[in-house]
């Protein structure tokens, strides 16, 4: 399956100038306009077509290895979020989960084909089930890979947005946390909390955005406006059946959570691995693809 883009017709060559050399599969980028923003996307293989979402925080390069695996027999389309990466960053409604999902359909509508399997990873997996439940994508499966579909419970759960509210209110803070992220230990220990060991490279590319001012402020900005709520309300409609993906060491989604969203939705099977933690496709993206496509390796 081929894949016709709309260039960014204001200036496609600064756009791609502005894309580090060496940044992961920068041979499949594409920078073209869609629902008022501009989008860095990656496009690569040929066949039915895979969407890949990020999470919070990430941006395409979190699926530079898992991206050419899934492209051997598939078309693989994998934005950045708003503001995140190399994407535009939007007015403040585009970075609800409503404002995300209804860009992103904006996106695939410019694309053309149709995305078979959706995947997202932690929060890009409530994009996708959202997409899914608002009729903007039909896929034959969803997958969330370590997802953050529902409110995360306890103390955490009841914290999380309002000190991401406060943040995003505090003038300086996204420039402060860029400036934090020049010393390369704080990127690894933040890193390394997740439950994951990535290599030198991965630790790199996440220091790289989080010295990036607007990437911050979009990150902060998407935690303020997060919404599960309404989705987990929702959730027991979704009317495709859903993977979940679960990285056994996950220290940013416990484990547990899956069996949480299974109870909810009984068209749902828990794929476990051992030995991985949030950013499990970051750390085993052969084995992750497996998993995707209920693949025996």
């Amino acid at each position: 399956m081929s894949v016709s883009l709309a260039m960014d017709r204001a200036s496609p060559h600064a756009a791609m100038a502005s894309l580090p050399a060496d940044w992961p599969n920068r041979a499949a980028s594409r920078f073209l306009r869609a629902g008022g923003l501009r989008w860095h996307v990656q496009v690569a293989g040929e066949g039915p077509a895979i969407l890949l979402l990020h999470g919070t925080g990430a941006s395409t390069h979190s699926w530079r290895g898992l991206l050419p695996v899934l492209a051997r027999q598939h078309t693989v389309i994998a934005p950045d979020l708003p503001g995140q990466g190399f994407s535009e960053l939007p007015r403040v409604r585009l970075l609800s989960l409503d404002g995300m999902a209804e860009a992103l359909a904006a996106l695939l509508r410019e694309l053309g084909p149709a995305p078979r399997l959706v995947v997202g990873h932690s929060a890009g997996a409530a994009i996708g089930a959202r997409m899914v439940l608002d009729g903007a994508v039909a896929p034959e499966r969803l997958v969330a890979l370590n997802g953050a579909l529902i409110p995360l419970g306890g103390l955490a759960g009841q914290l999380f947005a309002p000190l991401a509210r406060l943040a995003v209110a505090l003038p300086g803070i996204p420039r402060l946390v860029a400036w934090r992220a020049a010393d390369r230990r704080v990127v690894e220990r933040l890193l390394r909390d997740t439950g994951s060991q990535l290599d030198a490279e991965g630790v790199a590319l996440y220091a790289r955005l989080f010295r990036n001012p607007d990437h911050v402020a979009a990150t902060l900005g998407m935690m303020a406006h997060w919404d599960l709520h309404a989705l987990a309300r929702d959730l027991p409609g979704l009317p495709v059946p859903l993977t979940l993906v679960v990285g056994q060491q996950d220290r940013t989604i416990r484990p547990t959570e899956a069996r949480r969203i299974q109870a909810r939705l009984a068209a749902s099977r828990i794929l476990a691995l051992p030995g991985l933690g949030h950013l499990a496709h970051e750390e085993a993206p052969e084995e992750v693809a497996c998993a995707i496509l209920e693949e025996h390796p």
